[in-house]
């Protein structure tokens, strides 16, 4: 477990308990949390997206090779779990349940089957193990209303907002979905401050440090997007200078003061995992000269 040192200072921070795995809190008080996502669109070990069919030996390797470098790190690693269909997610959600003991987010563009993946966290005892992903002011009541009835208590906030530049228009709507986590019982949020291109990674992260220290809630991003929405930067740059940008993304908002990032397919965990734990391990020994910044 990393050492307790504080660099950024935000002040009356929350830090949730999910699963045996602590997010938040001042930077220090925990380690950055990486989030790698399974079974997403066109995922190479998925044969078959509505029925979830897929490649067990890869998928628990992938799985694997991330708990293997976060007991090396202390960065805790979670799996995005991304469902194409109902009957899918339900059988990625037991594979995952059963070859790790670590949370898990359950993830997809459509919320039926978001639905559908509260129903079996219900129905089999994992609702304390699943962070939804994700309550955003587009979110549905029937997803308000699923949640409302599990015991479900963790779940990224999506603070999406056309404006994507503004770090205002983030905080606000983030403002107005914290009716709807009331509602649904989440009580333990974590802000996802969006980022859906490379001009929006600053705004994102302003957000973030606002929010954190507005509310005090865990803060990160799906950070990766910025180079995947990026269409022409392979043909600019090369195939081979695309994970250094996204490394570059993924990494911005942590050397900022947050808490996690959802840093896209787990397969990058190779890079992600010693990236940040070189960040942290920096800020952790900064923070010995007590040298803080305050925020």
């Amino acid at each position: 477990m990393q050492e307790v040192l504080k660099v950024f200072r935000f002040g009356n921070q929350k830090a949730f308990e999910i699963g045996k795995v602590n997010i938040g809190g001042e930077p220090g008080d925990n380690p950055t949390v990486l989030i790698g996502s399974i079974f997403y669109g066109k995922h190479k070990i998925v044969e078959d997206e509505k029925k979830g069919i897929f490649d067990k030996e890869k998928a628990e390797k992938l799985i694997k090779e991330q708990e293997e470098l976060s007991d090396k790190t202390g960065n805790p690693g979670l799996v995005d779990v991304v469902g194409m269909s109902e009957e899918a997610i339900r059988g990625y959600m037991e594979f995952v349940a059963d070859v790790t003991d670590k949370p898990f987010l359950v993830d997809s563009a459509i919320a039926d089957i978001k639905i559908a993946a509260v129903e079996y966290a219900k129905e089999v005892g994992l609702e304390k193990r699943i962070i939804y992903n994700s309550i955003s002011p587009e979110s549905k009541d029937k997803e308000i209303e699923a949640l409302k009835n599990s015991n479900i208590e963790a779940a990224v906030v999506l603070a999406y907002t056309f404006n994507v530049t503004s770090s205002k228009a983030r905080i606000d709507a983030l403002e107005k979905v914290l009716p709807k986590l009331e509602e649904a019982g989440i009580t333990k949020p974590l802000i996802d401050t969006f980022v859906m291109d490379v001009p929006s990674l600053p705004a994102a992260a302003k957000a973030a440090m606002e929010i954190k220290k507005k509310y005090g809630f865990p803060c990160g991003s799906g950070a990766h997007n910025a180079i995947a929405s990026w269409k022409g930067f392979k043909n600019m740059l090369g195939k081979e200078a695309e994970k250094p940008a996204v490394l570059m993304a993924n990494t911005l908002q942590i050397v900022l003061g947050s808490d996690f990032v959802l840093y896209g397919p787990i397969e990058d965990s190779k890079l992600v995992f010693p990236a940040v734990f070189t960040i942290d391990t920096a800020y952790r020994y900064f923070a010995r000269t007590k040298d803080l910044i305050e925020i």
